[in-house]
């Protein structure tokens, strides 16, 4: 397996997943190069979100396809905003109002935990009915305000207090290495090595 196809729209996403799988000599293809349009993301788990992504991007292909599902889920907030991370404001959507609004509601919040959590899945055909699954969580806590220009949806309101740093001051190599999505990542990808090792 040399090719995967992305299923992902999503800029930031691509660019982290495309970098991490490089030195893999896994070459991460978007979609939107096979004509695959997006699918809808109705569930309430990341887990079926990324799944139903999967599975579509793999039976429109014929490839095996690898899709993630992520958000910022903050525990005062009841886990919100959770899967609807990228629709938080509502449609159209937009990481400046998101942000807008998770200040809004943590401005007098005296407990400002959140996490990022990331669920990866791969399907390796169409009918793949094991598909590998690895997911990872990255904590922290949430600032008033933005510090950063890297990295993108709430990396400028996501700190991490062992670094003092928030996730958008991080150079994107060290972001990738320590990042909820870049620890899937590398769950996934150590298991499809011990698949590969057993035979």
């Amino acid at each position: 397996m040399r090719t995967l196809v992305l299923a992902s729209s999503n800029p930031g996403k691509l660019r982290e997943i495309v970098q991490i799988l490089a030195p893999l000599g896994i070459e991460a293809v978007p979609q939107s190069a096979y004509g695959v349009p997006k699918v809808d993301e109705p569930h309430d788990t990341f887990l079926e979100n990324a799944l139903a992504k999967a599975r579509h991007a793999s039976r429109a292909t014929g490839l095996a396809a690898l899709a993630d599902d992520s958000g910022i889920c903050v525990p005062t907030l009841d886990g919100a905003p959770g899967v609807q991370s990228a629709r938080f404001a509502g449609e159209p959507k937009s990481d400046a109002r998101n942000n807008e609004k998770l200040v809004a509601l943590m401005r007098d919040k005296a407990d400002r935990r959140a996490y990022y959590y990331c669920v990866m899945v791969l399907t390796r055909s169409p009918g793949d009915p094991t598909p590998v699954v690895a997911d990872a969580r990255w904590h922290g806590e949430v600032v008033l305000d933005p510090r950063g220009a890297n990295g993108f949806g709430y990396d400028p309101h996501f700190l991490l207090p062992e670094l003092g740093k928030t996730a958008a001051e991080l150079e994107s190599g060290h972001k990738n290495r320590i990042s909820h999505r870049g620890r899937a990542l590398a769950h996934l990808v150590a298991q499809l090595r011990a698949q590969r090792d057993e035979g």
